[in-house]
Parts: C-alpha cells; structure tokens; sequence
C-alpha cells in the first residue's frame, strides 16, 4: 500500500511539474498581438483607425486605403509584406490608409463586401467613404484580394485612385 500511494503522490507531482512548465514554455511560443496577423509596417505607414480615418479623409479631401485583415488569416500576414515595399510607402503618404480587424469589426466589414467578406481585402474609398468598385484586381472572383506577395497590384489600385493609372513607374519601385 506505501509503494502505491508514493507511486500515486510522484505521478500527480510529475503532473504538476509538466502543467506548470506547459504553462511557462507555451505563451512564449504563442504570437503576440503585436505579431500575428502579419507586420503591415506600422513604422512607415501612418494607419488609422476607420472612424478618425474618414474623419481625415472627408476634412482634408483624401482617397482611402481600407485593409480588411484578421490576426489569424495566413495570407493576411503574408499581404502585410506588400507594406513594407518602399513604393508602397511613398504612395501610401498620398492616401487616409485604414486597416480594420474584420473580426471584432463585422457591421463595418459588411458594408465594403460587394463580393463577400473574405479577407484580406482591400478597397479604395472616395474621400467621403464611398466604395469605388472599379478599382479592383483584374479576375473573375474575389476581385479586393490583391496580391500577397507583389505590390504591383496593390500599386497599380493605388495610381488608378488618385487618378494616375496610365503613367508608368520608372523609378524601379525605388522612392
């Protein structure tokens, strides 16, 4: 009987031992807020909320750079890189860019879904917030899912907004 219970009493603290190092090892494996759903270049790129963002926009009469993201969307934090293009930056400058959690923000996602709520999906806005759904990548569906991973379409949305499409960038994607 002594053996069973030091047997049953060095199990539960083996247990215990493996609970609490689970529980010191596992966040710091665990993303962040500040990490997951990508790095949408915070530094360079002045991002605003939706509300103060339209605010800016209508007062100062900007186009708007709406991003719909999620924290656990892969391919949201694969777009996120599309930011950090130097180009990108430059132009982002000349836009209101608001980025919204579409998760924790579905009634405002609902309004800018005219082909559904996927994510990521990025639209450009009148600087009164209206929707201009001729701006869009070329393709039969999900047409505001612009490329993760080249800035060129992204680019290309952003010249058609401000009225620029037809001039070509011969800067080489360098600022």
């Amino acid at each position: 009987m002594h053996d069973s219970t030091r047997n049953a009493s060095s199990s539960r603290f083996a247990s215990l031992i493996i609970v609490a190092v689970a529980m010191i090892v596992l966040p710091a494996l665990t993303p962040t807020h500040a990490d997951a759903g990508g790095d949408w270049n915070d530094a360079a790129i002045n991002w605003q909320s939706y509300e103060d963002g339209l605010l800016k926009a209508k007062s100062g009469s900007i186009p708007v750079c709406l991003v719909f993201y999620t924290d656990w969307c892969p391919h949201c934090a694969g777009y996120s890189k599309v930011f950090h293009d130097p180009t990108v930056v430059e132009m982002s400058k000349r836009f209101v860019m608001i980025r919204v959690e579409r998760d924790g923000n579905r009634e405002i996602s609902k309004k800018y879904a005219p082909d559904g709520e996927y994510i990521p999906r990025t639209h450009f806005l009148t600087p009164e917030g209206e929707i201009r759904p001729e701006i869009h990548e070329k393709r039969a569906t999900y047409l505001y899912f612009f490329d993760e991973s080249d800035p060129q379409g992204l680019l290309g949305g952003m010249r058609e907004a401000l009225g620029e499409e037809g001039k070509v960038d011969l800067t080489g994607g360098k600022p």
